[in-house]
C-alpha cells in the first residue's frame, strides 16, 4: 500500500500548483521537432525549441547519426574511464576546442551536467561562489553540490558584483573564489556584460566561469559570448550544450589542457556515467562542422529574430530588454500568463507559458524563440495570431 503521507503530500501540492498557475502541462510532438510541429493531430507553429538553427532535424546530422550507429553500434558500451570513449568522443572534444578557441574540452551527457560536475570538481566548502541571481538553475544546482559559500549578486549589477568580490576577497575566509555568469540569460535574452566581469575578476583573482548554452552557435560567429567579447583566452571554464544550436544532445565544458584533464579525473558525472552512444556524437561533430563553416543560418536566426521583435513590440507588447533572437513576452500573472499560452496554441501558435519556477513570480512570460528554419511567412502568421489573442484578452489595444 502506498504511504497515505505521500499521497496526501502530492495531491495536496498538484492542487495548489493548479490553483496558482504554476502547474505544467507536458505535450508530446508526434514527429519531427521542426518549425511546425504536430500536436494532438494538429499542426502548430513552433515557438517554443531551442533549436535555434533548425539542425536537429537537418539531414546532415540524420544520416551522419545513422552511419555511426552502424559503423560502433547503439551504445558505447561503458563509461569514459574504462573503454567508454570511442575515437568518435575524441574527435568531437578536438573539434569542439577548435570551435570555442581553447587548448581542450571535455563532453558530458548534458548541459545540466556539465555545471553539477565541474563547479563541485573545482570548489568546495573553502572556497566562495559569486553568482548572478538570474543564473540557471543547473548553476545553482551545482554550486550547491560544492558546498563553497554561494554569494549571488543583482543581477547584470556590476557595481554589486565589484563590492561582493572585494568583501570576500578581504574577508581571507577563502582558499578560492569564482563567478559564475550565464553568457546569454535564457528567460530575457540579455547578454552578459563580460568585459566588465573579467575587468573585476582579474582585480581580485577571480576564478572565472561563463556558462553559453545560449550563446554558443547564435553569438561570435557561433563561436559564443566569449568569442563575441574576444575573450577567449581570458576564460578560464566555458560551458556549451550540444542540445539547443548544435540540434542533438549533452554538453561541454571548454578550457586548458590541465583544466579538462582535472575535470576526466575528478568530475563525478564524467567518472560514473555511460558515455553517449555514437549515433548522438556523430550528429554532434556534424553540427559543428556545419557551425564553423557555414554562417548563414546564424544569418538567418538573427534576421527572423528582428522580425519577430519588431512586429511584437508594435502591437504594443513588453518584450524585455532582449539582446538576441530569445523573445520574451511578459504578462506577469501566472493565471493571465497560462491562460494566454492556450489561446496562442488554440490559434495554431505553440508558445509555451514560462512562470515560477523558470523566473521569479509575478514576471510569467511566453518565450518565443524563433529559429532558422522558420520563414517569414511563418512568423507574419503568429504575429497575427498574437494581435488577435492580445485584442481578445485586454493584453493590447
Amino acid at each position: 500500500m502506498a504511504s497515505q503521507a505521500l499521497d496526501l503530500f502530492l495531491s495536496t501540492n498538484i492542487e495548489d500548483l493548479k490553483a496558482k498557475g504554476l502547474y505544467n502541462v507536458i505535450d508530446t510532438v508526434q514527429g519531427p521537432n521542426g518549425p511546425v510541429i504536430q500536436i494532438d493531430g494538429k499542426s502548430l507553429i513552433n515557438l517554443s525549441s531551442n533549436n535555434y538553427l533548425g539542425l536537429a532535424t537537418d539531414s546532415r546530422l540524420v544520416d551522419a547519426a545513422v552511419k555511426a550507429a552502424k559503423t560502433h553500434g547503439a551504445g558505447a558500451g561503458a563509461v569514459r574511464t574504462i573503454n567508454g570513449t570511442l575515437d568518435l568522443h575524441n574527435q568531437l572534444e578536438e573539434k569542439l576546442a577548435g570551435f570555442k578557441h581553447t587548448e581542450a574540452v571535455i563532453v558530458y551527457q548534458s548541459g545540466f551536467n556539465c555545471n553539477m560536475a565541474a563547479i563541485s570538481a573545482v570548489m568546495d566548502a573553502n572556497d566562495a561562489i559569486l553568482s548572478d541571481e538570474l543564473n540557471h538553475a543547473s548553476i545553482i544546482d551545482g554550486c550547491r553540490l560544492s558546498k563553497a559559500k554561494v554569494i549571488r549578486y543583482k543581477h547584470s549589477d556590476m557595481e554589486d558584483l565589484r563590492s561582493q568580490a572585494k568583501a570576500a576577497k578581504e574577508s581571507g575566509l577563502y582558499n578560492k573564489i569564482m563567478v559564475i555568469t550565464d553568457g546569454v540569460f535564457s528567460m530575457d535574452g540579455d547578454i552578459a556584460k563580460l568585459p566588465e566581469i573579467v575587468k573585476i575578476a582579474e582585480e581580485f583573482d577571480l576564478i572565472t566561469y561563463v556558462d553559453d548554452a545560449h550563446g554558443s552557435g547564435v553569438l561570435g560567429e557561433g563561436a559564443g559570448t566569449v568569442k563575441h567579447f574576444g575573450l577567449s583566452d581570458r576564460i578560464d571554464f566555458q560551458i556549451g550544450t550540444l542540445s539547443k544550436a548544435i540540434g542533438v544532445v549533452g554538453g561541454y565544458v571548454a578550457g586548458s589542457k590541465q583544466l579538462i584533464e582535472w575535470l576526466k579525473l575528478r568530475s563525478r558525472p564524467f567518472l560514473f556515467s555511460t558515455s553517449q552512444p555514437p549515433a548522438v556524437i556523430a550528429a554532434c561533430i556534424a553540427a559543428v562542422d556545419i557551425l564553423m563553416n557555414d554562417k548563414d543560418l546564424i544569418d538567418k536566426l538573427w534576421e527572423n529574430g528582428r522580425f519577430l521583435k519588431d512586429g511584437l513590440r508594435a502591437l504594443g507588447y513588453d518584450i524585455g530588454h532582449s539582446e538576441t533572437p530569445i523573445t520574451p513576452c511578459i504578462i506577469g500573472d501566472e493565471v493571465k500568463t497560462q491562460q494566454f499560452s492556450k489561446r496562442l496554441i488554440e490559434e495554431g501558435v505553440y508558445a509555451k507559458s514560462i512562470v515560477f519556477p523558470t523566473v521569479p513570480k509575478g514576471t510569467g512570460r511566453i518565450r518565443n524563440m524563433p529559429t532558422a528554419a522558420h520563414t517569414k511567412e511563418m512568423l507574419e502568421q503568429v504575429i497575427g495570431v498574437y494581435e488577435k489573442v492580445g485584442k481578445e484578452m485586454n493584453l493590447i489595444g
